[in-house]
């Protein structure tokens, strides 16, 4: 480990070592992690907003009371063709929702086959610019 001293924040460099770290009560604004393995990592009661999470394999990524207002969450799914870890057999995992305020929010451009949702309010919801309730009274009245 590497001490430095920057205006009056000490950087702390670790290195090619492999190490639990046990963070608590710490600010560590402005932090970079960068080629790191973190499995099984816990934060709780934490602010982090501005977070920028890329090149990432988050499976089994489990987000608990958060607040998310002003989330861009893009170009989610397996590696790209070009990519290291790209694999043309390799099949995205279901995501699930469950008790999201998603009031207000844009999906665009994303692949929504065998999507289901259920005991949702979809008050003023529109797919493709139609009211998903004029849809859904069209369909139940045939």
């Amino acid at each position: 480990m590497e001490n430095q001293a920057a205006s009056n924040t000490e950087i702390i460099s670790i290195k090619e070592t492999q190490k639990i770290l046990d963070v608590k009560c710490a600010m560590l604004n402005g932090s970079t992690l960068e080629q790191v393995m973190m499995n099984n990592a816990s934060f709780k009661d934490v602010c982090i907003t501005g977070l920028k999470i890329e090149d990432a394999n988050l499976s089994d990524l489990e987000i608990k009371y958060a607040q998310l207002g002003g989330a861009y969450i893009h170009d989610i799914g397996m590696p790209p063709e070009g990519h290291p870890a790209y694999d043309p057999d390799a099949k995205q995992r279901p995501l699930k929702f469950e008790n999201c305020d998603l009031q207000g929010s844009t999906i665009t451009d994303c692949n929504l086959s065998n999507v289901s949702i259920s005991d949702c309010n979809l008050s003023g919801m529109k797919i493709n610019g139609i009211e998903v309730a004029d849809l859904l009274k069209a369909y139940q009245q045939k």
